[in-house]
């Protein structure tokens, strides 16, 4: 038989959602229903018992690899005569637009401040390092918003990369959803935190190879464990309409919003402007730029049609 013949083995271990809550043991749930409407997505079905069952068990799990990761530096530092310094412990959330990686990040995040061993934990989304408008428009990517070139990703690398090191205090810009813009001399500041979970569209992007046909560094690289939102194609564009159809009642009719324009549509234009922005924007990144890192991701979470988790794949060490 021949290689290409051969069945490739899997990376990844699978666990069904029952064999996967059973990795929570007997640690307690702290959220309350009040936390989990203050960390939920717009339209996500999302409850206390699939929070108890998905996030606590990789909650439970990241706090292990948090002390793995603390124990091998200092082995290193040890080793190279060096004084060990903590440095943050970085995770990568990626995903298709409305598939629920915000959520996911929200989560973890308080999930993982509960934790004793790290109670500092930072949420930084990619959206803040998209160009402004202006800078779009002037190079005619406007409708290509969310694709990997519409990111200032030297300015995303150089970031992680300032945190990573144990820089004492690292800025990043301020990005708008109510103006779909990045806003003017705004910043949040980042000081030196335990964890720093980095949510995004192409978090788990390949380095990009250069003229040369050297590889350069990728945000990626910085990440010490890294999770993949992952559903069918045909569910997160539902997703996305129903999602859409939610803001054009709520945010969209703000006189401010961005998409205020879209407040006065009748549910069936609502509904058809949704599904082109989807054909014509999201699917096409997800297919070409998103879906494609997948399998570099750590750990993949799948969700069913109902929106909950059903798979769980956990890369093989």
């Amino acid at each position: 038989m021949s290689i290409d013949q051969r069945v490739v083995p899997s990376p990844y271990v699978e666990f069904d959602r029952a064999a996967w809550a059973r990795l929570r043991l007997t640690h307690p749930l702290s959220l309350t229903h009040d936390d989990l409407e203050r960390l939920r997505g717009v339209g996500e079905r999302l409850d206390l018992h699939e929070v108890e069952q998905v996030y606590l068990p990789l909650s439970r799990l990241l706090s292990f690899y948090v002390e793995g990761s603390d124990h091998l530096r200092l082995i290193t530092s040890g080793f190279l005569g060096e004084r060990p310094e903590r440095t943050p412990f970085v995770i990568g959330i990626a995903g298709s637009v409305a598939v629920g990686k915000s959520t996911t990040a929200r989560i973890l995040r308080e999930l993982m401040a509960r934790w004793p061993q790290t109670p500092h934990v930072e949420l930084v989304t990619t959206d803040g390092f998209l160009y402004p408008n202006a800078v779009l428009e002037r190079q005619g990517i406007l409708h290509r918003k969310g694709f990997p070139e519409s990111y200032d990703q030297r300015a995303l690398l150089r970031f992680v990369a300032a945190v990573k090191a144990g820089v004492g205090e690292v800025t990043a810009p301020v990005y708008s959803h109510l103006t779909y813009d990045i806003v003017p001399d705004e910043r949040i500041v980042v000081r030196q935190p335990d964890v720093l979970i980095v949510e995004g569209l192409n978090v788990l992007q390949p380095p990009r190879v250069r003229a040369d046909g050297r590889s350069g560094l990728a945000v990626s690289d910085f990440f010490d464990f890294s999770v993949y939102v992952d559903a069918r194609l045909e569910h997160i564009r539902e997703w996305y309409v129903e999602r859409f159809l939610r803001l054009r009642k709520t945010a969209f009719t703000d006189p401010d919003s961005y998409f205020h324009r879209y407040a006065q549509l009748s549910d069936d234009d609502a509904r058809a402007t949704a599904e082109r922005i989807w054909r014509t924007i999201n699917e096409p990144n997800l297919r070409a730029n998103v879906a494609t890192t997948r399998g570099r991701a750590t750990l993949v979470l799948t969700k069913g049609a109902d929106h909950a988790v059903r798979l769980v794949r956990l890369r093989k060490l």
